[in-house]
């Protein structure tokens, strides 16, 4: 007897469940169509949208022939994804079989369906894992499951921040239940944890949950939240994360031969892993040798504060039996942590733990690279002045183009680009060919990308007013708001304070002058969230939502609600201009500017993070030049450079048009911003670089 065949809703249902679909249009598009605005209602999830969908609509759906067919083609691109010869095959094949890179992270985002990301570390997780599938590098994700995921973010009528934390339903989400859980002690108690898969690809994400029947109250709460509670909520939740997460591989049968902690919250995974092989009998300095060999750390915190750091009360109560296991004392143990080990009063080190523990050690960006190592001097025994021989170097983030790249996009893309994604590797550069597309297509591409953007802040904007119980003419004027002509500037992003996301306000009256200018006008869009507990941030947010209401700004400013994935692929496809003015160097990296040059948009940034690498004088703008210690004197300074920047520089090189219309010098700068920027500052490029310079030598 033949098998009954699948139901179209069941291919649906089993089309969604490998994430795949979060960077290919044509799979989303046919989610899209089982019903549009129920689609944009649950956030783009399909597996929420599907069973949603009302009695009516499925009887439409299971009986539509064009449905079935873009389902049959849908289908089909997956399988040819996942059939394709990858490039680490081609590169490494037979030399690196039975290799796994276990990579260990607090937050990854995959798509904005899935709250489980708080920004750009997140970004940058989910965009590794993502290029790791394309690339074919035996790869998987660690982390947890956070059950109320990051905070909704709405604004009351002051511009305060509203946090609000959802409850996720996971049958809605493309997660799958292994069947699998660990039990590990954390404290005084047993915690069990459950463990769920992603699939992203070829790759996957193993995630652990403590919401489970017979766990303790307070351990059923310690995986609801993304970056919440106290100090010791979080050194729970790192435990859970590095030595529940090295436990996991253990559970799935997976065998890890290079362990990647992605920031020091999962340094415990280190720590772990020695007392396993002090279990089979090696000494001290045998077992540190091996897990160091095996290890890669990559650090993103420019600051020392950003660091996460415990007292020595705290630290014992959870990690103290380790020293029992080890056969060394406390004070040895807490040593492990300190940058001065003979120091009883220094609080432990999350990032000192992970730096010792492991050989391969990294920045995000030469920059931040060169800072890190000015940082760790004193715990590598040497002189400021030797910051030179710290063993830390850098591999500079790149983004996902596929995730960032808009579907309206790909249409000029696949005309003059020619793009093959599958298979691709971190040589594979389109984008050299950019200056290959006609500037009539360019511009006309830019300027329609600018209006879907326009069109999607007057509707989020009507949103936000609608909630906030705002009056009528408040409603019209959001309908009014921005001029799908204008020259656009975009920020988005964490707003935590060293971004300054306020510095263009620093000269109320001179910026109104800017944007009101009749014949060259200017308008601005900004997005972004402050952790819960960063009042400095949340008000940062604050003063610019009042600027955005203040009689001068009025429909030249607009600051949006909820910062997602989806807010952020729409600004930064839409804007002409990405601003980032961060106080340098406390940017890591940051990869949203990477993100415009894929639409021809360009960067007017502070020489911080990555934009030092990439600027050449012809692609963008480099704000500032000098620093000062003072801050209030860097402001003026910075915020006086920008001003400056936009009169003399972007606005008139933007408006000036030739005959046909057309901004030539722009132009020439979108082109160069595409050149420079799209395959240099990829993950693919990044990935391989990983492969390359760690995770192979790692291996062994």
């Amino acid at each position: 007897m033949a098998k009954n065949k699948a139901s179209v809703f069941d291919r649906v249902a089993s089309l969604a469940r490998n994430l795949w679909w979060s960077w290919n249009p044509d799979a989303q598009a046919l989610f899209e169509s089982m019903d549009p605005p129920l689609w944009v209602a649950t956030r783009r999830g399909p597996l929420r949208t599907l069973r949603l969908l009302s009695p009516e609509r499925r009887g439409w759906i299971g009986r539509d022939p064009a449905f079935a067919a873009h389902l049959d083609r849908v289908e089909k691109s997956l399988a040819a994804y996942l059939s394709s010869k990858t490039w680490f095959d081609r590169t490494y094949g037979k030399k690196t079989r039975g290799m796994l890179v276990a990579y260990f992270c607090a937050e990854y985002a995959i798509h904005e369906s899935l709250q489980q990301y708080s920004g750009g570390l997140g970004v940058l997780a989910g965009d590794h894992i993502k290029s790791a599938s394309d690339l074919g590098l035996p790869l998987v994700g660690i982390g947890l499951l956070y059950r109320a995921g990051y905070y909704t973010q709405e604004f009351a009528t002051d511009g305060s921040t509203r946090v609000i934390y959802p409850e996720l339903d996971f049958a809605d989400l493309p997660i799958t239940d292994t069947g699998k859980s660990i039990k590990l002690r954390i404290g005084s108690r047993d915690v069990k944890a459950r463990i769920w898969k992603q699939t992203i690809g070829r790759a996957a994400i193993y995630s652990m949950d403590t919401d489970v029947e017979g766990n303790h109250a307070e351990d059923r709460k310690l995986t609801r939240h993304l970056y919440g509670g106290d100090r010791e909520y979080r050194i729970r939740q790192e435990m859970l994360l590095g030595v529940g997460g090295t436990m996991a591989l253990d559970a799935l049968g997976l065998k890890a031969t290079v362990f990647h902690m992605n920031e020091g919250h999962a340094a415990f995974a280190a720590l772990e892993r020695v007392r396993r092989f002090v279990a089979r009998g090696s000494d001290m300095k045998s077992a540190i040798r091996q897990v160091r060999a095996s290890s890669v750390f990559t650090t993103h915190t420019p600051v020392p504060a950003g660091n996460d750091r415990f007292d020595a009360t705290l630290t014992l109560k959870y990690i103290g039996s380790y020293a029992k296991a080890l056969g060394i004392n406390n004070q040895e143990l807490l040593a492990s942590g300190r940058e001065d080990e003979s120091d009883k009063n220094e609080p432990y080190c999350m990032t000192v733990l992970a730096l010792k523990l492991s050989r391969h050690c990294n920045g995000v960006a030469a920059l931040h690279g060169d800072t890190s190592r000015r940082m760790w001097t004193k715990m590598y025994g040497l002189t400021a002045d030797a910051h030179a021989k710290v063993p830390i170097g850098s591999i500079t983030n790149g983004i996902h183009s596929e995730t960032w790249l808009a579907p309206e996009m790909r249409a000029v893309y696949d005309k003059y680009l020619k793009p093959k994604w599958n298979g691709a590797g971190p040589k594979d550069d389109w984008w050299k060919n950019a200056g290959k597309i006609p500037d009539a297509e360019l511009w006309a591409a830019r300027r329609m990308l600018r209006s879907r953007l326009i069109q999607f802040i007057r509707t989020r904007l009507a949103d936000q007013i609608a909630r906030a119980h705002g009056d009528v003419s408040m409603l019209a004027a959001a309908h009014e708001t921005f001029n799908p002509d204008t020259l656009t500037i975009g920020f988005a992003r964490r707003f935590a304070t060293y971004k300054r996301a306020p510095l263009i306000f620093s000269n109320a009256k001179r910026l109104a002058r800017i944007l009101g200018d009749e014949k060259r006008p200017m308008q601005i869009v900004f997005a972004g969230k402050a952790h819960p507990a960063d009042m400095g941030g949340q008000q940062f947010a604050q003063e610019i939502y009042r600027h955005a209401y203040a009689q001068q700004f009025i429909g030249k400013v607009v600051i949006l609600e909820d910062y997602d994935m989806h807010v952020g692929r729409m600004l930064t496809s839409g804007v002409d201009v990405w601003l980032n003015n961060p106080l340098r160097p406390q940017e890591a990296s940051g990869t949203s500017g990477m993100k415009p040059p894929l639409h021809g948009g360009v960067n007017l940034s502070i020489l911080d993070g990555w934009w030092p690498e990439a600027y050449n004088g012809k692609n963008g703008w480099a704000i500032g030049g000098k620093e000062f210690a003072d801050q209030k004197k860097q402001d003026a300074y910075d915020a006086g450079s920008l001003y400056d920047l936009l009169e003399r520089e972007v606005i008139p090189r933007f408006y000036a048009r030739d005959k046909a219309g057309l901004p030539k010098a722009w132009l020439a700068m979108m082109k160069e911003s595409m050149r420079t920027v799209c395959n240099q500052f990829s993950t693919a490029r990044m990935v391989a670089d990983y492969a390359d310079e760690f995770y192979v030598p790692a291996n062994g």
